[in-house]
Formats: structure tokens, sequence, C-alpha cells
């Protein structure tokens, strides 16, 4: 009787280890399974994110975007960290800036090839200088004496001045894309580039998406007659123009696409910017950002 009752609680012992022992298997399965889901689902967020960075195209802070053309250079030196400063000062929502490849390799941001507009004495190409060359002119002494000194910018200078504070509106002079996209990649800038280029240019390209990443190409399409073709063979999220070719009918193609319309300013009069305002257009490039602020202001 005694052998009987000690198997019988032996029994039960190695029932209950079995039993907890199962339980313990279920748990670490369920963790296992909590933190696969885990996993799956921080990979598939990021896998969303990719997918859908492309459509997350900055807001306005007036109702319209407001492009500081070459910075608000009124009285700067234009292209310069001070213009662009100025822009983010004013709260303007891009600066327009000209990238140029300086003998070196280096990105600058210079709108004219040649640099005798800006200082005195020299008349050479920016490709034809070196950075060094470059930074060692003065493109503020003939603006005013206040602005003695100031040098021209690299684009990674632009790039850290504006970093979380102001898109960046590209003009392409002459630089390659792929390296300009590493930069702006290493200050993950990319959803706050958008790049002005001729719809030709992006037309004769069969690698558009890939090289230009989750940053917004914006195609000038020329004459009002070229725009379905641009719209839909590029369809991009925002086009370029100027006032001799912008009319209600260019901004009404767009807008049944969802494509933004940003346009130049031509006269920078209140009298045209009511006119852009009317038809609807998305953003204006100005010369003159303060003065557009203060009259969107009343206007709005």
């Amino acid at each position: 009787m005694k052998i009987a009752g000690f198997l019988i609680i032996k029994m039960k012992i190695e029932t209950h280890r079995k039993r907890n022992y199962i339980i313990l298997k279920i748990k670490k399965m369920k963790n296992y399974y909590a933190l696969l889901l885990c996993v799956l689902m921080f990979v598939g967020t990021g896998f969303l994110q990719a997918a859908t960075k492309t459509t997350d195209f900055r807001k306005p802070k007036h109702k319209i975007y407001v492009v500081a053309h070459r910075g608000a250079h009124k009285s700067i030196p234009e292209n310069s960290i001070a213009a662009y400063q100025k822009a983010i000062d004013l709260g303007c929502d891009f600066v327009e800036i000209d990238v140029r490849t300086t003998k070196d390799g280096h990105f600058v941001s210079v709108h004219n090839a040649n640099v005798e507009k800006y200082v005195n004495g020299v008349s050479a190409e920016v490709k034809d200088l070196t950075l060094a060359e470059l930074k060692s002119l003065d493109i503020g002494e003939k603006i005013g004496a206040e602005w003695k000194g100031t040098q021209i910018p690299t684009f990674e200078e632009i790039l850290q001045l504006c970093q979380g504070k102001i898109g960046i509106y590209l003009d392409l002079k002459d630089a390659p894309v792929d390296e300009l996209m590493l930069l702006i990649k290493k200050y993950n800038m990319e959803s706050d580039v958008i790049w002005y280029v001729p719809a030709s240019y992006f037309l004769k390209m069969n690698n558009v998406e890939t090289l230009f990443g989750s940053s917004f190409i914006m195609p000038d399409p020329g004459e009002e007659a070229n725009l379905d073709l641009v719209l839909q063979k590029l369809q991009p999220k925002v086009v370029a123009t100027d006032m001799s070719v912008l009319s209600k009918s260019f901004i009404e193609k767009c807008h049944r696409k969802n494509v933004k319309v940003f346009v130049d300013e031509k006269k920078g009069t209140t009298e045209e910017w009511k006119m852009i305002l009317e038809w609807g257009t998305d953003g204006i490039q100005t010369d003159d950002p303060e003065r557009i602020i203060d009259f969107l202001k009343e206007y709005w």
C-alpha cells in the first residue's frame, strides 16, 4: 500500500511537472509570436512610410506657397546664406537655389555661369574655379559695406541651414543629380526638395523615379500644349510655369490630375498677385517675399 501510494504521488508530481512545462512552453510561444508580431508591425510601418513618403508634400504656411527667388535678396547678396536665412525668418515655404559644380567637384549656389556680376574685378566661370578660389571671392561688397566679406555658399551649407526649417526649390544649373541626392539624403531632406528642370529633360530619362527618390520633380512643360503629355508621362506632384504661359485652363488641367502649379511672378504687383490667386495657383516664386507675405495676410 505504501509503494502504491508512493507511485500515485510520484505520478501526480510528474503530471504537475509536465503541465507546468507545457504551460511554460505556451507562454514562451506567446511571447515569441508577440515579438514576431511587433517586428512585423515595425517593418510593415517602415515599408508603409517608404511607400507613402512621395505623397507627403509639405503644407503651405500662407494658403499659397511662397518661394523666395535666390533667397530674400532685397538689399542682401542673392544666393547667399544671409538671403536664405532672411527667407526662413520671413516664413517662406521654399528658398530657390541655383546649383553649379566647381572645378574640383564641389557644389555651390550661383545663378550665373560667370561670377563677374557678383564680384569686383573678376571674370571667370564657376566650373573653372576651385571651391577655395570661389570662397575667396567677396559677393557682398557690391551690395553694400555691411555685406562685405559675404561668401558663395556650398550646397551642403545650404542644406545645413534649411534642414527642418524650409523647403528647397532646386534649380539645376550644372550638377549631377545622383551626387546631389547623396547630400540631400544625408540631411534627410528628400521630401523637402523640389527640382525645377525643363520637362524635356525628364522626358528623356528612363530612371526618374529611382534617381530622384522621395524628392519631387517639378517639370516646366513650356507651352500649355505640352501639358497633357507631361502630366501623363511624368505624373508629377507639381509643375512650374511663368506668367507668359499661366492661364486658368492651365491650372484647371493640373488640378484635375491633383497636380500643383507654381508660377514665377513677372511684374511683382498686387494686381498680378490677385490674378494668380483668383485663378487658384498653388505657389508663387517672388523676388520680394516680404511684401507678398504682407499682402497675403491682408488678402485672406
